[in-house]
Protein backbone atom coordinates (compact mmCIF):
# COMPACT_ATOMS: atom_id res chain seq x y z
CA UNK A 1 0.00 0.00 0.00
CA UNK A 2 1.63 3.28 -1.11
CA UNK A 3 0.29 7.08 -0.24
CA UNK A 4 -0.98 8.92 -2.71
CA UNK A 5 -1.31 12.50 -3.02
CA UNK A 6 -3.47 13.58 -6.48
CA UNK A 7 -3.62 16.65 -7.74
CA UNK A 8 -7.07 17.54 -10.51
CA UNK A 9 -6.94 21.06 -12.14
CA UNK A 10 -9.85 23.46 -12.33
CA UNK A 11 -10.24 21.74 -15.91
CA UNK A 12 -10.39 18.31 -14.75
CA UNK A 13 -13.48 18.86 -12.51
CA UNK A 14 -14.52 21.89 -15.19
CA UNK A 15 -18.29 20.27 -14.85
CA UNK A 16 -20.50 17.67 -12.53
CA UNK A 17 -19.31 15.18 -15.60
CA UNK A 18 -15.79 15.08 -15.16
CA UNK A 19 -16.41 15.11 -11.75
CA UNK A 20 -17.57 12.29 -11.35
CA UNK A 21 -14.64 10.56 -13.77
CA UNK A 22 -12.35 12.30 -11.29
CA UNK A 23 -14.08 10.37 -8.50
CA UNK A 24 -14.05 7.28 -10.15
CA UNK A 25 -10.23 8.11 -10.95
CA UNK A 26 -9.83 8.35 -7.43
CA UNK A 27 -11.80 5.08 -6.30
CA UNK A 28 -9.81 3.10 -8.80
CA UNK A 29 -6.59 4.15 -6.86
CA UNK A 30 -8.53 3.08 -3.84
CA UNK A 31 -9.38 -0.09 -4.36
CA UNK A 32 -5.75 -1.00 -5.55
CA UNK A 33 -5.28 -0.73 -2.21
CA UNK A 34 -3.41 2.53 -1.72
CA UNK A 35 -4.36 5.44 0.59
CA UNK A 36 -5.16 8.64 -1.27
CA UNK A 37 -5.14 12.18 -0.38
CA UNK A 38 -6.61 14.70 -3.22
CA UNK A 39 -5.59 18.55 -3.90
CA UNK A 40 -8.70 19.94 -6.25
CA UNK A 41 -8.81 23.39 -7.63
CA UNK A 42 -11.92 25.61 -8.21
CA UNK A 43 -13.63 24.32 -10.99
CA UNK A 44 -13.29 25.15 -14.86
CA UNK A 45 -13.99 28.98 -15.05
CA UNK A 46 -15.08 29.92 -11.10
CA UNK A 47 -11.82 32.06 -10.10
CA UNK A 48 -12.26 34.05 -12.97
CA UNK A 49 -15.81 34.77 -12.94
CA UNK A 50 -15.69 35.87 -9.41
CA UNK A 51 -13.06 38.11 -10.20
CA UNK A 52 -15.24 39.53 -13.04
CA UNK A 53 -18.02 39.79 -10.47
CA UNK A 54 -15.58 41.86 -7.93
CA UNK A 55 -14.98 44.43 -10.24
CA UNK A 56 -18.23 45.25 -11.18
CA UNK A 57 -18.67 46.29 -7.71
CA UNK A 58 -15.50 47.59 -7.20
CA UNK A 59 -12.50 48.57 -9.35
CA UNK A 60 -9.38 48.18 -6.81
CA UNK A 61 -11.23 45.37 -4.14
CA UNK A 62 -9.26 44.72 -0.73
CA UNK A 63 -6.90 41.89 -1.12
CA UNK A 64 -8.16 40.26 2.08
CA UNK A 65 -11.93 40.34 0.68
CA UNK A 66 -10.46 39.02 -2.48
CA UNK A 67 -9.20 35.91 -0.72
CA UNK A 68 -12.12 35.27 1.14
CA UNK A 69 -13.95 35.69 -2.39
CA UNK A 70 -11.35 33.58 -4.02
CA UNK A 71 -11.38 30.48 -1.74
CA UNK A 72 -14.96 29.59 -1.94
CA UNK A 73 -14.29 28.24 -5.48
CA UNK A 74 -11.80 25.41 -4.19
CA UNK A 75 -14.54 24.69 -0.98
CA UNK A 76 -17.14 24.23 -3.66
CA UNK A 77 -15.13 21.89 -5.57
CA UNK A 78 -13.76 19.93 -2.45
CA UNK A 79 -17.53 19.30 -1.13
CA UNK A 80 -18.72 18.12 -4.36
CA UNK A 81 -16.47 15.98 -5.16
CA UNK A 82 -16.42 14.36 -1.43
CA UNK A 83 -20.66 14.10 -2.54
CA UNK A 84 -19.38 12.27 -5.89
CA UNK A 85 -17.10 9.89 -4.04
CA UNK A 86 -19.58 8.98 -1.91
CA UNK A 87 -22.14 8.27 -4.12
CA UNK A 88 -19.92 5.35 -5.46
CA UNK A 89 -20.27 3.85 -1.93
CA UNK A 90 -16.82 5.48 -0.51
CA UNK A 91 -16.01 7.43 2.42
CA UNK A 92 -14.53 10.66 1.64
CA UNK A 93 -13.83 13.51 3.65
CA UNK A 94 -13.11 17.20 2.97
CA UNK A 95 -11.02 19.94 4.19
CA UNK A 96 -10.82 23.82 3.80
CA UNK A 97 -6.75 24.62 3.32
CA UNK A 98 -6.63 26.00 7.11
CA UNK A 99 -8.60 23.07 8.11
CA UNK A 100 -5.77 20.47 6.70
CA UNK A 101 -3.23 22.36 8.63
CA UNK A 102 -2.18 24.75 5.98
CA UNK A 103 -0.40 27.95 8.06
CA UNK A 104 0.72 31.46 6.16
CA UNK A 105 2.16 34.48 6.08
CA UNK A 106 -0.17 37.87 6.34
CA UNK A 107 0.53 38.62 2.43
CA UNK A 108 -2.89 38.41 0.99
CA UNK A 109 -3.64 36.93 -2.86
CA UNK A 110 0.20 35.37 -2.86
CA UNK A 111 0.77 33.80 0.77
CA UNK A 112 3.70 31.67 1.48
CA UNK A 113 3.42 28.50 3.36
CA UNK A 114 5.22 29.28 7.44
CA UNK A 115 4.11 25.43 8.78
CA UNK A 116 1.94 22.45 7.69
CA UNK A 117 0.25 21.05 10.63
CA UNK A 118 -1.70 17.65 8.61
CA UNK A 119 -2.93 15.67 11.77
CA UNK A 120 -6.98 16.32 10.55
CA UNK A 121 -6.17 14.48 7.29
CA UNK A 122 -3.73 12.04 8.69
CA UNK A 123 -6.48 10.74 10.97
CA UNK A 124 -9.23 10.84 8.58
CA UNK A 125 -6.88 8.62 6.75
CA UNK A 126 -6.25 6.28 9.40
CA UNK A 127 -10.32 5.75 9.53
CA UNK A 128 -10.34 4.73 5.61
CA UNK A 129 -11.31 7.72 4.23
CA UNK A 130 -10.68 9.25 1.00
CA UNK A 131 -9.26 12.70 2.13
CA UNK A 132 -9.95 15.84 0.07
CA UNK A 133 -8.14 19.17 0.33
CA UNK A 134 -8.96 22.64 -1.23
CA UNK A 135 -6.10 23.81 -2.85
CA UNK A 136 -4.39 27.47 -3.37
CA UNK A 137 -5.61 28.59 0.60
CA UNK A 138 -4.39 28.77 4.12
CA UNK A 139 -4.72 30.58 7.23
CA UNK A 140 -2.28 33.22 8.38
CA UNK A 141 -1.23 33.78 12.08
CA UNK A 142 -3.55 36.39 12.93
CA UNK A 143 -6.18 34.17 11.84
CA UNK A 144 -6.70 35.60 8.24
CA UNK A 145 -7.58 33.27 5.28
CA UNK A 146 -5.27 33.68 2.82
CA UNK A 147 -4.56 32.57 -0.89
CA UNK A 148 -1.03 31.61 -2.37
CA UNK A 149 -1.72 32.77 -5.79
CA UNK A 150 -2.04 31.49 -9.06
CA UNK A 151 -0.79 27.94 -9.60
CA UNK A 152 -1.34 27.91 -5.69
CA UNK A 153 -3.21 24.42 -5.81
CA UNK A 154 0.32 22.65 -7.47
CA UNK A 155 2.26 24.29 -4.16
CA UNK A 156 -0.79 22.73 -1.60
CA UNK A 157 -0.60 19.63 -2.97
CA UNK A 158 3.26 19.28 -3.22
CA UNK A 159 3.86 20.76 0.40
CA UNK A 160 0.91 18.54 1.45
CA UNK A 161 3.06 15.29 -0.05
CA UNK A 162 6.23 16.46 1.46
CA UNK A 163 4.21 17.06 5.18
CA UNK A 164 2.66 13.53 5.15
CA UNK A 165 5.31 11.90 3.72
CA UNK A 166 3.42 10.43 0.41
CA UNK A 167 5.23 8.03 -2.14
CA UNK A 168 4.17 10.10 -5.10
CA UNK A 169 2.39 12.81 -6.04
CA UNK A 170 0.70 13.33 -8.81
CA UNK A 171 -0.34 16.34 -11.19
CA UNK A 172 -3.38 15.42 -13.13
CA UNK A 173 -4.04 17.96 -16.27
CA UNK A 174 -5.55 18.00 -19.49
CA UNK A 175 -2.32 17.10 -21.04
CA UNK A 176 -0.50 13.84 -20.26
CA UNK A 177 2.67 14.39 -19.61
CA UNK A 178 5.82 17.33 -20.20
CA UNK A 179 6.47 18.31 -24.00
CA UNK A 180 9.83 19.16 -25.30
CA UNK A 181 7.72 22.11 -26.18
CA UNK A 182 4.05 24.07 -26.38
CA UNK A 183 2.59 20.95 -28.70
CA UNK A 184 -0.36 23.46 -29.71
CA UNK A 185 2.81 25.40 -31.46
CA UNK A 186 4.81 22.11 -32.72
CA UNK A 187 2.44 19.61 -33.14
CA UNK A 188 5.17 16.79 -33.15
CA UNK A 189 6.84 17.92 -29.78
CA UNK A 190 7.99 15.02 -27.72
CA UNK A 191 6.41 14.51 -24.04
CA UNK A 192 9.36 13.56 -21.68
CA UNK A 193 9.34 10.60 -19.83
CA UNK A 194 11.57 12.21 -17.50
CA UNK A 195 12.97 15.76 -16.31
CA UNK A 196 14.95 16.87 -13.46
CA UNK A 197 13.77 19.21 -10.75
CA UNK A 198 16.72 21.85 -12.38
CA UNK A 199 15.11 21.66 -15.53
CA UNK A 200 11.67 21.63 -14.92
CA UNK A 201 12.50 24.72 -12.64
CA UNK A 202 13.89 26.40 -15.32
CA UNK A 203 10.96 25.65 -17.66
CA UNK A 204 8.65 26.74 -15.28
CA UNK A 205 10.14 30.01 -14.60
CA UNK A 206 10.55 30.61 -18.27
CA UNK A 207 6.93 29.87 -19.27
CA UNK A 208 6.27 26.36 -19.46
CA UNK A 209 2.27 26.21 -18.04
CA UNK A 210 2.55 22.69 -16.72
CA UNK A 211 3.61 23.51 -13.02
CA UNK A 212 4.25 26.41 -11.13
CA UNK A 213 7.79 27.43 -10.13
CA UNK A 214 6.83 27.10 -6.32
CA UNK A 215 5.73 23.97 -6.46
CA UNK A 216 8.69 22.50 -8.14
CA UNK A 217 10.86 24.61 -5.84
CA UNK A 218 9.14 22.73 -2.90
CA UNK A 219 9.01 19.37 -4.43
CA UNK A 220 13.09 19.72 -5.11
CA UNK A 221 13.71 20.88 -1.76
CA UNK A 222 11.58 18.23 0.11
CA UNK A 223 12.72 15.56 -2.57
CA UNK A 224 9.08 14.85 -3.57
CA UNK A 225 8.37 12.24 -6.32
CA UNK A 226 6.27 14.31 -9.05
CA UNK A 227 4.52 12.74 -11.79
CA UNK A 228 2.49 14.73 -14.32
CA UNK A 229 0.02 12.51 -15.88
CA UNK A 230 -3.94 13.31 -17.51
CA UNK A 231 -7.25 13.10 -16.07
CA UNK A 232 -8.51 12.40 -19.24
CA UNK A 233 -6.36 8.63 -20.11
CA UNK A 234 -4.38 6.22 -18.24
CA UNK A 235 -1.11 7.30 -19.93
CA UNK A 236 2.36 7.46 -18.72
CA UNK A 237 3.36 10.47 -17.46
CA UNK A 238 6.52 12.57 -17.15
CA UNK A 239 8.28 12.01 -13.80
CA UNK A 240 10.35 15.06 -11.98
CA UNK A 241 13.13 14.09 -9.86
CA UNK A 242 16.61 14.99 -8.88
CA UNK A 243 18.49 13.37 -11.47
CA UNK A 244 16.83 12.39 -15.23
CA UNK A 245 17.64 9.85 -17.78
CA UNK A 246 18.77 11.33 -20.54
CA UNK A 247 18.07 10.49 -23.87
CA UNK A 248 21.08 9.50 -26.18
CA UNK A 249 22.42 12.58 -28.41
CA UNK A 250 19.63 14.85 -26.48
CA UNK A 251 21.39 18.16 -25.11
CA UNK A 252 18.24 20.39 -24.97
CA UNK A 253 15.20 19.28 -22.75
CA UNK A 254 12.73 21.42 -23.67
CA UNK A 255 11.75 24.83 -25.36
CA UNK A 256 9.80 27.90 -23.50
CA UNK A 257 8.28 31.47 -24.00
CA UNK A 258 7.01 33.98 -22.06
CA UNK A 259 4.95 36.70 -24.06
CA UNK A 260 4.70 38.72 -20.24
CA UNK A 261 7.51 40.34 -21.19
CA UNK A 262 8.13 44.23 -21.24
CA UNK A 263 11.94 46.21 -21.93
CA UNK A 264 13.06 49.38 -19.83
CA UNK A 265 15.80 51.25 -20.98
CA UNK A 266 17.39 53.86 -18.95
CA UNK A 267 19.61 56.45 -21.08
CA UNK A 268 22.21 58.68 -20.37
CA UNK A 269 23.05 57.64 -16.46
CA UNK A 270 25.99 58.63 -15.09
CA UNK A 271 28.91 56.11 -14.48
CA UNK A 272 29.10 56.13 -11.08
CA UNK A 273 29.20 53.39 -8.08
CA UNK A 274 25.90 52.52 -6.56
CA UNK A 275 23.87 53.84 -9.54
CA UNK A 276 22.82 49.93 -10.25
CA UNK A 277 22.38 49.13 -6.74
CA UNK A 278 20.04 52.39 -6.42
CA UNK A 279 17.65 51.58 -9.33
CA UNK A 280 16.99 47.77 -8.51
CA UNK A 281 16.67 48.65 -4.54
CA UNK A 282 14.01 51.03 -5.71
CA UNK A 283 11.91 48.53 -7.63
CA UNK A 284 12.71 45.75 -5.42
CA UNK A 285 11.26 48.08 -2.40
CA UNK A 286 8.65 48.13 -5.15
CA UNK A 287 8.06 44.47 -5.28
CA UNK A 288 9.05 44.76 -8.69
CA UNK A 289 10.62 42.02 -10.01
CA UNK A 290 13.55 42.55 -13.01
CA UNK A 291 15.03 39.28 -15.19
CA UNK A 292 17.37 40.25 -17.91
CA UNK A 293 19.79 43.13 -16.98
CA UNK A 294 21.86 44.29 -19.87
CA UNK A 295 24.65 47.61 -19.38
CA UNK A 296 25.96 48.99 -22.71
CA UNK A 297 29.89 50.49 -22.87
CA UNK A 298 30.32 53.94 -21.18
CA UNK A 299 30.72 56.99 -23.34
CA UNK A 300 31.26 60.64 -21.91
CA UNK A 301 31.07 59.43 -18.49
CA UNK A 302 27.39 58.11 -19.49
CA UNK A 303 25.97 54.69 -19.75
CA UNK A 304 22.75 52.98 -21.13
CA UNK A 305 21.22 50.17 -19.03
CA UNK A 306 18.09 48.26 -19.98
CA UNK A 307 16.31 45.03 -18.25
CA UNK A 308 13.34 43.16 -18.61
CA UNK A 309 10.28 42.48 -16.27
CA UNK A 310 6.72 41.35 -16.60
CA UNK A 311 4.46 43.52 -18.58
CA UNK A 312 1.67 44.45 -15.91
CA UNK A 313 4.75 45.92 -14.18
CA UNK A 314 6.11 48.07 -16.94
CA UNK A 315 4.14 51.30 -16.04
CA UNK A 316 4.71 50.40 -11.90
CA UNK A 317 8.53 50.13 -12.78
CA UNK A 318 8.26 53.27 -15.37
CA UNK A 319 6.86 55.68 -12.57
CA UNK A 320 9.42 54.35 -9.99
CA UNK A 321 12.39 55.42 -12.33
CA UNK A 322 10.47 58.51 -12.81
CA UNK A 323 10.60 59.16 -8.74
CA UNK A 324 14.16 59.09 -8.92
CA UNK A 325 15.03 61.32 -11.55
CA UNK A 326 15.60 63.95 -8.45
CA UNK A 327 18.27 62.20 -7.20
CA UNK A 328 19.39 59.93 -10.17
CA UNK A 329 20.17 62.07 -13.65
CA UNK A 330 19.34 60.57 -16.08
CA UNK A 331 18.77 61.07 -20.03
CA UNK A 332 15.34 59.83 -20.77
CA UNK A 333 13.51 56.07 -20.11
CA UNK A 334 11.95 54.06 -22.62
CA UNK A 335 9.76 50.82 -23.16
CA UNK A 336 9.30 48.44 -25.19
CA UNK A 337 6.41 45.70 -25.57
CA UNK A 338 5.42 43.19 -28.18
CA UNK A 339 8.15 40.81 -27.09
CA UNK A 340 8.32 37.29 -26.23
CA UNK A 341 11.84 35.87 -24.38
CA UNK A 342 12.19 32.30 -25.93
CA UNK A 343 14.53 29.48 -24.30
CA UNK A 344 16.13 26.67 -24.33
CA UNK A 345 16.59 24.17 -21.72
CA UNK A 346 18.95 21.14 -20.79
CA UNK A 347 20.95 19.89 -18.47
CA UNK A 348 23.45 18.56 -21.11
CA UNK A 349 24.26 21.97 -22.44
CA UNK A 350 26.77 22.67 -19.63
CA UNK A 351 29.51 19.90 -21.27
CA UNK A 352 28.22 20.88 -25.11
CA UNK A 353 29.76 23.78 -26.49
CA UNK A 354 28.35 25.54 -29.26
CA UNK A 355 24.57 25.08 -28.22
CA UNK A 356 23.61 29.02 -27.87
CA UNK A 357 26.04 29.80 -30.93
CA UNK A 358 23.33 27.40 -32.93
CA UNK A 359 20.26 29.15 -30.93
CA UNK A 360 21.31 32.54 -32.64
CA UNK A 361 22.15 31.24 -35.72
CA UNK A 362 18.67 29.54 -36.09
CA UNK A 363 16.79 33.11 -35.17
CA UNK A 364 19.45 34.79 -37.36
CA UNK A 365 18.24 32.78 -40.62
CA UNK A 366 14.95 33.84 -39.38
CA UNK A 367 16.07 37.56 -40.26
CA UNK A 368 14.93 38.35 -36.63
CA UNK A 369 17.24 40.71 -34.79
CA UNK A 370 17.79 39.32 -30.75
CA UNK A 371 17.35 42.35 -28.22
CA UNK A 372 18.75 40.44 -25.19
CA UNK A 373 20.58 37.67 -24.12
CA UNK A 374 20.65 35.49 -20.45
CA UNK A 375 21.77 32.61 -20.01
CA UNK A 376 22.91 30.07 -17.12
CA UNK A 377 24.10 26.44 -17.03
CA UNK A 378 21.44 24.97 -18.14
CA UNK A 379 19.13 27.67 -20.40
CA UNK A 380 19.81 30.21 -22.64
CA UNK A 381 16.67 33.17 -22.97
CA UNK A 382 16.25 35.49 -26.05
CA UNK A 383 14.16 38.28 -25.90
CA UNK A 384 13.20 38.95 -29.67
CA UNK A 385 10.22 41.19 -31.19
CA UNK A 386 6.97 38.54 -30.87
CA UNK A 387 5.86 38.52 -34.25
CA UNK A 388 7.47 35.22 -35.53
CA UNK A 389 7.12 33.29 -32.02
CA UNK A 390 5.96 30.09 -34.09
CA UNK A 391 8.81 30.45 -36.80
CA UNK A 392 10.97 30.18 -34.27
CA UNK A 393 9.79 28.07 -32.18
CA UNK A 394 9.43 25.31 -34.77
CA UNK A 395 12.77 26.06 -35.84
CA UNK A 396 14.85 25.02 -32.49
CA UNK A 397 12.76 22.54 -32.10
CA UNK A 398 13.56 20.49 -35.33
CA UNK A 399 17.40 22.19 -35.04
CA UNK A 400 17.49 20.43 -31.64
CA UNK A 401 16.27 17.11 -32.73
CA UNK A 402 13.17 16.94 -30.36
CA UNK A 403 11.11 16.74 -33.45
CA UNK A 404 8.88 13.09 -33.21
CA UNK A 405 8.50 11.53 -36.37
CA UNK A 406 4.55 11.20 -35.31
CA UNK A 407 2.53 13.89 -33.80
CA UNK A 408 2.17 12.86 -30.16
CA UNK A 409 0.44 15.60 -28.57
CA UNK A 410 -2.83 14.29 -26.08
CA UNK A 411 -4.46 16.69 -24.09
CA UNK A 412 -5.86 20.40 -24.83
CA UNK A 413 -4.56 24.17 -22.93
CA UNK A 414 -2.65 23.09 -19.70
CA UNK A 415 -4.35 23.50 -16.70
CA UNK A 416 -2.74 26.18 -14.49
CA UNK A 417 -4.40 26.43 -11.15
Amino acid sequence: MALFVMKFGGSSVGDTERMKRVAKRIIEKKEQGHQCVVVVSAMGDTTDDLIDKSRLLNDNPPAREMDMLLTTGEQISVALLSMAIHSFGHQAKSFTGWQAGFRTDDTHSKARIADIDPFRVMDALATGNIVIVAGFQGMSESGEITTLGRGGSDTTAVALAAAIQADVCEIYTDVDGIYSTDPRIVRCARKLQEISYDEMLELAHLGAAVLHPRAVEYAKHNNVCLVVRSSFNHNEGTYVKEEAVMEQGVVVSGIAYDKNVARISILGVADLPGILAKVFGSLAEAEIDVDIIVQSGVLNGEADFSFTTALHDRDRAIHVLEQLKSELPYREVTSETDLVKISIVGAGMVSHPGVAAKMFEVISALGISIKMVSTSEIKVSCVIANQQLHDVVKALHTAYGLDTVEQVFVGGPQDRR
